[in-house]
């Protein structure tokens, strides 16, 4: 089995190992706040330690970055972030949109992502090698079936998806180009741009594990990923702590959209709040 074949059937099995136990867990457990205002589960904290004990054990050259536990980017060239539940909300509320989120950095930018929904069975993964040098295959899947960014225009029946903390866009405009869609999980919120069922969508708070597999996702569906910050996401720096770094963030199906997207949401962007 090649490396991308090993990278790829391991983040399937263990997400989907993972994935039957939260099933289990979903709408029934308890969750409290944490220091940032975000909720966590006995769940989260299970499933963090899982992956990354599956991670030391299948690659034990290989650095991790989680949520709950490892903030800080380590010395190695090739490491995973992780999301053990992307939509802890919905997850604790039985609201069925709620991922496990795996992106795989080498030298600090993502080339692989992985993010499976447990309740609706949906599994995308995607490889982008950008300027890293590295070769294998291309493309963005959902459950093995190619997917691409929408090539339509803005219209009343195509869709644009919000966050929480981004409701203050419908204030700023008197006529949104697109119906709106508020989805709960970062990962899903963008995730539907990759599969072409949206047009774009914004985080206006993302941590650095809601996004890193996704990045290589959409970008590998054609999709364009806009920072609505000066500084670019990606490299990671080694040995900088993103446990408190947020990336405020436009993602639109293609580049012709992003005049009419981009200065609806950029007051988002850090560099103006």
């Amino acid at each position: 089995m090649d490396f991308w074949a090993a990278i790829l059937n391991f983040a399937e099995a263990t997400t989907t190992r993972i994935g039957k136990q939260l099933l289990i867990d979903f709408g029934q457990t308890h969750a409290v706040e944490k220091a940032d205002g975000s909720l966590v589960t006995q769940s989260d904290q299970w499933a963090d330690q899982a992956i990354r004990e599956a991670i030391a054990q299948a690659f034990p050259d290989h650095g991790v970055l989680s949520e709950e536990v490892e903030h800080i980017l380590p010395d190695t060239d090739w490491c995973w972030i992780i999301d053990p539940i992307d939509g802890t909300t919905n997850f604790a509320r039985g609201i069925p949109i709620w991922a496990i989120s795996l992106g795989l950095l080498y030298r600090g930018t993502p080339v692989f992502g992985h993010v499976y929904v447990p309740p609706l069975n949906q599994s995308f993964h995607g490889f982008w090698y950008g300027a890293s040098g590295l070769t294998g295959p291309t493309g963005a899947f959902l459950n093995h079936h190619p997917i691409h960014a929408s090539p339509d225009a803005p219209s009343s029946n195509q869709f644009f998806n919000l966050c929480a903390r981004s409701v203050a866009v419908l204030r700023q405009t008197e006529a949104f180009p697109c119906k709106i869609r508020m989805l709960g999980a970062a990962s899903y919120n963008l995730l539907t741009v990759a599969m072409g069922a949206v047009l774009g969508g914004v985080e206006a708070t993302p941590k650095i594990w809601d996004i890193a597999a996704v990045w290589a996702i959409v970008r590998a569906a054609g999709g364009i990923w806009q920072p609505l910050e000066p500084d670019p996401i990606f490299p990671l720096q080694i040995g900088q702590d993103y446990s408190h770094r947020s990336y405020p963030t436009l993602v639109v199906s293609r580049a012709e959209l992003l005049p009419i997207f981009q200065p609806l949401v950029q007051f988002l962007g850090k560099e103006e709040t």
